[in-house]
């Protein structure tokens, strides 16, 4: 079953790739070309702790970039709107490495992607929440608010998704790869309309703005769904351990993108 998120859609051929392999005597690692000659040592399967592990490693290393960006930008804001940039464009191509490249059980690619995005996270944080336009006061307190609402919403959907409230069936996979290929569609064309025109609605704080970043929420919060299906199958198939860097950097894409969504939506609210 195939997730929307690219790097666990990944993860997933790979564990089938392995645990075939293990089946017909080849070793555990997909990418061996050859049969093994007898018995082999395979690596340990991977385990809930091992995903908590590796997930909580990684969203440190955010949150310390995230702050490390947030004080630079309080001595010099272009070198940290600066860096922003390279976050971004750091943790793109760290995730199209680890989706195309295979690298998707590397610690050293979760590590670096954590390093890029949490440079991004703290530049959009002070973005949205007006510290660089001179309408900061309440910042910490929308910051703080993104944060309760990005965590409440991940428990939320962990719960649902362990009580079977909503079942990630194929239809479901393909009705949201579809609606956020839908999204990001209409994300570009905004960008470009803002290009030639100057005319940006889908965000520009109106209604039409406001509609999109709830349904943008809506899908990553829905997103987590999958990753946790895709987590939970990686760990019954008992994949190697390497994984658990997978999955930390697959959960680590949509909670930054939710963050993101929550922050930008509290900033159409923001006073001033």
């Amino acid at each position: 079953m195939r997730s929307s998120n690219p790097v666990f859609s990944s993860l997933a051929g790979t564990r089938n790739r392995a645990v075939q392999n293990q089946f017909q005597g080849y070793p555990a690692d997909p990418y061996s070309q050859y049969p093994s000659a007898g018995p082999v040592a395979t690596e340990r399967p991977i385990t809930v702790d091992d995903v908590i592990t590796k997930t909580g490693i990684t969203l440190g290393i955010i949150v310390a970039m995230a702050v490390l960006n947030f004080g630079i930008a309080m001595v010099s804001p272009s070198l940290a709107m600066m860096l922003t940039f390279v976050g971004a464009i750091g943790g793109l191509i760290t995730v199209l490495i680890a989706t195309f490249g295979r690298k998707y059980g590397s610690a050293a690619i979760t590590l670096i992607y954590a390093a890029f995005e949490g440079l991004f996270v703290g530049g959009i944080s002070l973005i949205f929440s007006g510290v660089l336009v001179g309408k900061g006061a309440d910042a910490g307190t929308m910051i703080g608010q993104a944060v309760l609402g990005t965590v409440g919403v991940f428990l939320g959907m962990l719960y649902v998704y362990k009580t079977g409230a909503v079942k990630v069936t194929p239809r479901f996979q393909r009705i949201m790869t579809a609606s956020i290929v839908g999204v990001l569609v209409l994300a570009v064309g905004n960008m470009l309309l803002y290009m030639f025109t100057g005319a940006n609605p889908l965000t520009n704080g109106g209604p039409l703005a406001i509609i999109f970043s709830l349904v943008c929420i809506g899908l990553a919060a829905f997103s987590f769904l999958q990753d946790f299906d895709a987590a939970d199958q990686l760990v019954r198939a008992g994949a190697p351990a390497r994984m658990a860097w997978g999955v930390a950097l697959g959960l680590a894409v949509t909670l930054v993108w939710l963050y993101t969504e929550i922050l930008r939506l509290l900033s159409y609210f923001r006073n001033g």
